[in-house]
């Protein structure tokens, strides 16, 4: 990558006038972007609906956000604003939203940072945006035809926020040009798209369906990468066989990828990925791939690098997966979202118990002041999944914990145990073995669909798989 002498040299050819004049002629049109994804302006526009009834009458401004710093002058990759891109299906960085009262509903205008044009200084003098430096950029009226809405320049932007009242809906936060523009944050505005993003539609199924489809792949590339891990590559091997597949079939992994190999298995968020593998290790890998639409899959599965089970990690798979069944059994319209949460907690303290690893009665260890087996499982077993890998975490306890499923919600289920290495409260074999399993999940009309099914969580099976049968 050119360094910070190239910025520097900036103003100097700048004031070249040869440079100046020959740089801006002879250029052709731009290379076009790619072809739009079907569905995604029409669902969008849906959204944009939902959000308009919710708000009649006021004005809503939501920005795509900016670039974060990684290191002096270089940026971490642009991931857009989640709300912003479910009403826009527009992951354009600097974009921002307006939706204007118009009759009973709202209209949207884009407005949208305008490619540099060879004449202009920032052609050759911006590089972190120009299309010299990052490549090409879809103009205007492209963006307008791809997403289905009119788009605007971002310096007309403060003229269309100046003087209205009342102060419109706004996050903050998110982009310092929009902070300038507005007034108060609006936490009610998060709140409500948090709450409409719980139940998904139809085309955001099918993107959380080919998330989960391209993350099989996935699981099946580490698969065949674990004699290499084993020769050296390592757990940083399988993490970037995982990761490399994710940007070929998506954007990237929808999160920081978990390889927990061995005493590392208990480690909850064990993302360093920088440990060994051994032969006879157990291996958890906790990995989503996020597609070009920015929807992720999260799938955990925890299997023996061998093909075989010990004894010990066989016991305890084999109670997690009875907590498992138990809790996606819970998984249907009607019941209340924290019964497959319950049913799963019912099973580990029971087999805990079992075990002699209680020190009090199962009821005691379930009860709101109790809670002695959650030292084997500090975390919960399971979320709302979508855009975000932990989704429609602003809405409200009342709507997300303490709210009903319904068809169209989309979450995880991932029951687990975490037998730390140096925790003297357990027996020596099951010291350094940590299990998790977790699925992806959608409510249907009568039950659940599992879109992550076609990764095998049977014991036999999770055998098999590693054997590659």
């Amino acid at each position: 990558m050119n360094d910070n002498r190239t910025r520097g040299d900036l103003p100097k050819v700048a004031e070249a006038s040869g440079f100046r004049s020959v740089i801006a002629d002879g250029w052709g049109p731009a290379v076009p972007g790619p072809d739009p994804t079907p569905g995604a302006a029409e669902a969008a526009a849906a959204h944009r609906a939902r959000l308009s009834a919710a708000f009649p009458g006021r004005r809503i401004v939501l920005a795509a956000g900016r670039a974060t710093v990684r290191t002096n002058d270089t940026y971490h990759l642009f991931r857009a604003d989640t709300d912003f891109v479910w009403l826009t299906g527009c992951q354009v960085e600097g974009a921002v939203v307006v939706l204007r009262p118009f009759g009973s509903g709202h209209d949207a205008t884009l407005f949208l940072p305008e490619p540099a044009a060879p004449d202009e200084v920032d052609f050759f003098g911006d590089p972190d945006h120009s299309p010299l430096w990052v490549g090409p950029a879809a103009s205007l009226a492209e963006q307008a035809a791809v997403l289905g809405v009119e788009c605007r320049s971002l310096e007309e932007l403060p003229r269309a926020l100046r003087g209205r009242r009342p102060e419109p809906l706004a996050v903050r936060g998110v982009d310092p040009l929009v902070d300038a523009l507005v007034g108060d944050h609006s936490a009610e505005l998060r709140t409500v798209l948090a709450e409409l993003r719980r139940v998904k539609d139809d085309w955001e199924i099918g993107q959380l369906r080919a998330a989960v489809d391209a993350t099989a792949v996935g699981f099946a590339d580490v698969r065949g990468e674990l004699a290499e891990a084993v020769r050296g590559g390592g757990e940083r091997w399988l993490q970037g066989t995982f990761d490399r597949r994710a940007r070929t079939l998506g954007n990237g992994p929808g999160y920081t990828s978990i390889v927990a190999a061995g005493a590392h298995s208990p480690v909850l968020h064990w993302t360093r990925c920088d440990g060994p593998v051994a032969p006879d290790s157990l291996l958890l890998l906790d990995a989503g791939v996020e597609v070009d639409t920015l929807y992720t899959a999260d799938v955990t599965r925890t299997f023996p690098v061998s093909g075989t089970f010990s004894p010990a990690e066989r016991q305890v798979y084999e109670l997690v997966l009875a907590a498992h069944l138990a809790a996606m059994a819970e998984v249907r319209p009607g019941n209340e979202y924290r019964a497959f949460h319950d049913t799963a907690m019912r099973v580990l303290a029971q087999g805990l118990a079992d075990w002699g690893l209680l020190p009090v009665s199962v009821d005691k260890a379930l009860d709101p002041d109790g809670q002695h087996h959650r030292r084997y499982i500090v975390c919960g077993t399971g979320h709302l999944l979508g855009l975000d890998m932990h989704d429609c975490a602003q809405a409200r306890p009342s709507v997300y914990q303490g709210g009903v499923l319904s068809p169209g919600v989309a979450l995880t289920v991932e029951p687990g145990l975490y037998f730390h290495p140096n925790d003297l409260t357990l027996p020596p074999e099951l010291r350094g073995v940590g299990v998790r399993i977790e699925d992806d999940l959608v409510v249907t009309g009568d039950g659940h669909e599992v879109l992550s099914a076609m990764l095998p969580i049977d014991v036999d099976g999770v055998e098999e798989w590693v054997r590659g049968r």
